[in-house]
């Protein structure tokens, strides 16, 4: 699950399973069965602690190239050892979870002529690091700190690095999808080549402009009319990034990344997008007040009345469980359709606007 916001994966797992309940969640992260650490795209992920052993050592290259193409640290590192770097830091890590304000102070005694955040930076992109609680643990807040997979999972990350096992993995998500689909979602690139060597183990079809479409071949297709109900994402879901061609999700120019879907300071679990019949056609906030918790839908089309009242029936359910602990529940809908320009007055300022956040 998408998790630079720690409560994110807590509403995008209710939206996605029946019965879910955020402590069975949180439990799981306190027992290390599941973690917090930088993956796909370079940015947060929840994941099993298996898969984390096993998909870090396969976006291993795509955390390198975001440590020195895609974010300004990188550049800072001219001069550094860096397998030592690596070998100083993971040795500070192992002794105790520490956050990066501590690791750059650390790290800037051995290398006092550089930039100490660079140094910190780069070793949550080159080592096998995970956040520990209490970051993402439901309704607590706590410190990001960070510490060695081996230490706190008593296991190193595997060793194969090839992205078969990722991409069916991946398909089985959101397939039908382009090779650009897979690396739009993975970060990695030439994948065309992995796509190649599954191609009997998957299912081939073909879009409106011809370009190749990968399945796997028992994986479930809904017939084209099949209703999609009306759904509240939270921030920066993996919905929405998953594919390179978010016109299957996306009407019109509407960017992600842009003001209308900032990552706001905090815990997340409070703000997100609304699919209306499988699109996103609107935004989410819940604000809290004298004890009684409002969910405000802004959404970009005007409703229907059926669609209004599907929105306004999953939305209590979304306050029972996001605000549970509140003394009185509201559902208000926009009027008339918001506009860009509009939400963008109404968002509270935010951060990561314009890309995703760094790990």
């Amino acid at each position: 699950m998408q998790a630079q916001a720690p409560n994110a994966p807590y509403v995008g797992l209710w939206t996605r399973l029946d019965g879910f309940r955020a402590a069975e969640l949180a439990q799981l992260v306190t027992e290390r069965a599941v973690v917090r650490a930088s993956l796909m795209r370079a940015t947060i992920h929840l994941v099993t602690a298996a898969d984390f052993a096993a998909l870090r050592p396969v976006v291993q290259p795509v955390l390198e190239r975001g440590l020195y193409t895609g974010s300004p640290f990188g550049r800072h590192l001219a001069g550094v050892d860096v397998a030592e770097l690596i070998d100083m830091a993971r040795a500070l890590h192992d002794e105790k979870p520490r956050s990066r304000a501590e690791l750059r102070t650390l790290l800037a005694k051995r290398w006092p002529e550089h930039d100490p955040m660079s140094l910190a930076y780069a070793a949550t992109y080159l080592i096998p690091l995970v956040q520990v609680p209490p970051r993402g643990i439901w309704g607590r807040s706590g410190p990001i700190a960070w510490t060695t997979s081996k230490s706190w999972l008593g296991r190193d990350v595997g060793s194969d690095s090839a992205p078969d096992a990722m991409v069916l993995r991946y398909l089985a998500a959101f397939g039908p999808a382009t090779v650009m689909d897979v690396q739009a979602w993975s970060g990695l690139t030439r994948l065309r080549e992995v796509i190649d060597r599954l191609r009997t183990q998957l299912r081939l079809f073909h879009d409106e402009r011809g370009r190749e479409l990968f399945d796997l071949p028992d994986a479930p297709r809904p017939d084209p009319d099949t209703p999609a109900p009306a759904r509240f994402l939270p921030e920066y879901d993996n919905l929405l990034f998953s594919h390179a061609d978010r016109a299957r999700v996306i009407v019109g120019d509407r960017r992600l990344g842009s003001s209308k879907v900032p990552l706001f300071p905090g815990n997340g679990g409070n703000f997100g997008t609304l699919l209306v019949d499988g699109f996103w056609q609107g935004m989410w906030k819940i604000a809290r007040h004298q004890g009684r918790a409002t969910l405000a839908i802004e959404p970009f089309i005007r409703l229907s009345k059926n669609d209004a009242a599907a929105l306004a029936d999953e939305g209590a359910r979304l306050l029972a469980f996001a605000a549970g602990d509140d003394g009185g529940h509201d559902v208000r809908i926009a009027s008339t359709a918001v506009s860009d320009a509009r939400w963008a007055q109404i968002a509270p300022p935010g951060r990561g606007r314009g890309r995703s956040p760094a790990p």
